[in-house]
């Protein structure tokens, strides 16, 4: 709603222009931003003897405005309508430069040319604030779509926004390359960062706990803020583990992409509700499970990670199978298998209770559980993405049954679809909490959603994955708030890409993850990065950062000469064959 005024409207004139507006909008919750816009006379036009007003006026109307509305309306003044009192008028009280074009005049005004955006942002830090863009539609109204915006334009609207509802900042995409991505130089002018993120940022540095709320303002942080948020977690990590960083020599193995669950946000499984996806259903057998960990064992591994679907015809003894056959094959290898989802399953296929079926697992050579099937750590999230899995309690349950056996974990994350910051922060802290109470996480690892061909965005019904301020935020916010209680924070190569890890690793992450040797989840996703980053190309990749790099086994501790050794100019992989559906695999160990 834009209010324009010459000098012979009185203020109270103004003021019950005002509150007209308000009270209309208080009837129908309608109105997104009250424009107060300097009245300037043209030539050739019916007004062109009337004075404009004085700033003073322009100003003392904003304040009213804002006093008015409250602070939840947006209150919009032109910048280049007042060029010279940009600050003025952030301090009157408004929070919108409105559309600032830097291709087209004002058309109404051409005799005031909008500010370049590079100045405008300078002006705006001067101001104390940070300069974000937005969409036409405002983030309260963007939370709300089936209201206000109409069916055919919900999946655009959502491809353009960040988690906040503002405008997507860069043209950054997960799991593409993308070399231009680089963040912005903060260097314009001496930035200053506000005094309530340092206060956040101080208590997480000393680890004093911190609140939903302050952990919500940190993944919020913009401009100055995350400058200040990022170097905070980068020192942090620096305190707690040094300038190494690590990896693992590993292969993922996903044994069958088959599965009855109905995950929205996966682009991997394949059942009634994905057939269109790419890629054919399969479930490999135990013979090629088991060449495949040799050969992972042959080119210097020393884990197999292993996870897939829920085969409808797979049961608790499946898993065992699993892991007995590869223990049989190649007992050296340490194997990190099964997500919660898949115990639960299991224990439940076999009627037995989760610390029962679990201890079986760990009889017969299952080491570590990945922290995967975690998603959103938040039930309002999970009735929307996976509304038939495991729900936060449980997943929790089965990791602290794990921990408790003497059984260790990672943990995940993987946001940038429908969630919002809140949803984070309760994800955090209910991680927290749980290693608090049993220590038993080794690592937490971000997963930067990939929508290219996940069904809910293919559908219209989520965000275009997380934007890379906010991939980055994941990593410096997980670092401030698990201090030294999980020191090792991973970043995806296969997610983020080289060039984002590389900016991660300079914000809080010390841990590269595995070189995979094949990758097949994220990829069926619609990334593009490649299937195995080796040792050698690790170490050169840390070494141009000038840190230290580290291989690792699964538990972080040191690995033998032979196994390093084994590492170094690997033979080339055989290439995987995967079987198709309608094959029984073999199961070798009987019912219990």
């Amino acid at each position: 709603m834009r209010k324009r005024w010459p000098t012979l409207w009185t203020r109270q004139e103004r003021v019950d222009s005002l509150i007209d507006i308000k009270k209309s909008h208080d009837k129908y919750g309608h109105i997104q931003e009250v424009i107060i816009q300097n009245f300037k006379p043209k030539l050739n036009t019916k007004m062109s003897g009337h004075e404009e007003p004085l700033v003073e006026e322009l100003l003392w109307t904003i304040a009213v405005a804002r006093i008015i509305f409250g602070p939840s309306m947006s209150i919009q003044a032109p910048p280049n309508l007042s060029p010279d009192n940009l600050n003025l008028l952030v301090d009157a009280g408004i929070n919108d430069w409105g559309g600032v074009s830097p291709v087209t005049p004002d058309y109404v005004n051409p005799e005031a040319p909008w500010p370049h955006l590079i100045d405008l942002e300078k002006q705006t830090y001067v101001s104390g604030k940070n300069l974000s863009p937005r969409l036409t539609i405002y983030p309260s109204y963007l939370n709300d779509l089936t209201t206000w915006v109409d069916d055919k334009l919900h999946s655009r609207v959502l491809k353009l926004s960040d988690s906040t509802g503002l405008a997507r900042d860069t043209e950054w995409t997960t799991g593409r390359e993308n070399p231009e991505f680089k963040t912005k130089s903060q260097s314009i002018i001496p930035l200053r960062h506000s005094s309530q993120l340092k206060t956040i940022v101080d208590l997480a540095t000393q680890d004093k706990g911190l609140k939903e709320e302050q952990i919500v303002n940190l993944f919020e942080a913009r401009g100055p803020d995350f400058t200040y948020l990022r170097d905070a977690a980068d020192e942090l990590r620096q305190d707690i583990v040094g300038d190494e960083i690590t990896f693992v020599v590993n292969r993922n193995i996903n044994y069958t992409n088959i599965c009855y669950f109905h995950c929205t946000f996966c682009a991997f499984s394949k059942g009634k509700t994905s057939e269109g996806l790419r890629g054919k259903p399969y479930d490999i057998s135990l013979e090629e499970i088991t060449r495949r960990s040799q050969e992972a064992f042959e080119r210097g591994a020393t884990e197999v990670c292993l996870q897939g679907g829920i085969h409808p015809s797979y049961d608790g003894n499946t898993y065992k199978s699993i892991v007995s056959a590869i223990k049989a094959a190649q007992p050296e290898l340490h194997i990190h298998a099964f997500s919660p989802l898949e115990i639960w399953q299991g224990a439940s296929t076999l009627n037995k209770d989760l610390s029962e079926y679990l201890f079986e697992l760990k009889q017969l050579g299952l080491n570590t559980l990945p922290g995967t099937a975690a998603e959103i750590l938040d039930d309002q999230v999970r009735n929307i993405i996976c509304p038939d899995k495991i729900n936060t309690s449980e997943w929790l349950t089965v990791m602290k049954t794990a921990h408790e056996i003497g059984m260790k974990s990672t943990a995940t994350i993987m946001f940038g679809h429908v969630d919002k910051p809140i949803h984070w922060a309760r994800h955090l802290l209910n991680i927290l909490n749980l290693q608090k109470e049993t220590g038993g996480f080794t690592e937490f690892v971000p997963l930067p959603f990939v929508p290219m061909e996940a069904p809910m965005y293919v559908r219209g019904q989520s965000r275009y994955g997380p934007t890379l301020r906010e991939s980055i935020l994941m990593h410096s916010v997980s670092r401030l708030v698990f201090n030294k209680h999980i020191p090792n924070i991973q970043t995806s190569w296969v997610k983020m890409g080289v060039s984002g890890i590389e900016e991660c690793l300079n914000s809080g992450a010390n841990d590269l993850g595995g070189t995979l040797m094949n990758e097949s989840i994220t990829r069926a996703a619609g990334a593009e990065h490649g299937q195995e980053f080796s040792a050698e190309q690790l170490n050169e990749f840390i070494k141009k950062l000038k840190r230290i790099p580290k291989q690792r086994n699964t538990l972080y501790g040191d690995i033998s000469e032979e196994a390093r050794l084994r590492s170094i100019n690997p033979l080339p992989l055989t290439p995987i064959k995967n079987t198709l559906e309608d094959r029984k695999r073999d199961l070798i160990v009987s019912s219990q």
